[in-house]
């Protein structure tokens, strides 16, 4: 419509004192700092955001996407200031990096191919560098990167991922990771990426739990795989801390495949008329 404008923000937190991305009542939320300076510059925004990946409590984000749409008199009004604008009524611990005009078929959730995560672990004796303990675990032993990568290998592809996620109503369980693997950072940090269509709740977490009880000798290198094949949520994953964890991008396709990836996103995610349950066709790349 010419009288609204689809506006992208890319957004960057320190999730610390954050209770996640959603907003809820009481509870101080990436969204609700980020709605509340919107509405002191435009009014109340009657479709709220929408977000690429709603982050859990505590986890951090360099890479978050979510849109808008405003007013096209408003935001001609804004256009030029509008970053510089959030920037002054936003907390410290969160900020609207750039405000990008997209076609109306841009959806930051269900336009999305990808999302990538990293996972940073300091394994060293003395524990993480001070000025990284927010988005670092200490973790009290050495780890081993080629079980870290053994590890890794067995989980990647499209799979169902029960035994890794916390599981809602009518909701698939089946994900496809197309990158999982394990690094040495420049300050010798450990740092696992992994990279899917999408996530469960509390499910990049989870996979990083069991990677590193692999990594640290407690488990084998092919356990991660082997709870592949159950179909709920496996006791023996213990979740790794949210502080470790960053959402560092969101991949999208060209302009004119935005919606055609919206569409193929909805089918997969929306639950299937006859039997109440999402569809389990491989997801789009």
């Amino acid at each position: 419509m010419d009288d609204v404008v689809r506006l992208r923000l890319d957004v960057s937190y320190d999730g610390t004192d954050f209770s996640g991305w959603a907003a809820q009542p009481s509870q101080r939320t990436v969204a609700g700092v980020l709605v509340a300076a919107l509405e002191t510059l435009v009014g109340p925004v009657p479709l709220g955001l929408t977000v690429a990946g709603r982050t859990d409590a505590g986890v951090h984000a360099s890479g978050q996407v979510c849109h808008i749409d405003l007013p096209t008199p408003v935001y001609a009004a804004l256009e030029s200031s509008l970053v510089r604008r959030l920037a002054a009524l936003m907390p410290p611990d969160a900020r609207v990096r750039s405000v990008t005009r997209v076609p109306s078929t841009f959806d930051a959730r269900f336009s999305a191919t990808y999302r990538r995560y990293e996972y940073r672990v300091a394994d060293n004796v003395w524990g993480a560098e001070p000025l990284r303990r927010k988005d670092t675990l200490a973790w009290v032993r050495r780890l081993d990167l080629d079980r870290l990568r053994a590890a890794a290998a067995g989980l990647l592809g499209e799979h169902d991922f029960a035994a890794y996620c916390k599981r809602k109503d009518n909701a698939t369980t089946i994900r496809a990771i197309t990158h999982l693997d394990w690094h040495r950072a420049a300050d010798g940090v450990a740092v696992a990426t992994v990279q899917a269509d999408a996530f469960c709740q509390a499910m990049v977490r989870s996979l990083v739990g069991a990677m590193l009880s692999v990594g640290d000798g407690r488990r084998e290198p092919s356990w991660p795989g082997s709870l592949l094949t159950l179909r709920e949520r496996s006791s023996a994953v213990t979740v790794a801390p949210a502080h470790g964890l960053t959402l560092v991008a969101v991949g999208y396709p060209s302009e004119t495949d935005y919606a055609t990836r919206a569409d193929a996103t909805r089918r997969l995610r929306t639950p299937h008329p006859l039997s109440g349950s999402p569809g389990r066709h491989p997801s789009p790349r």
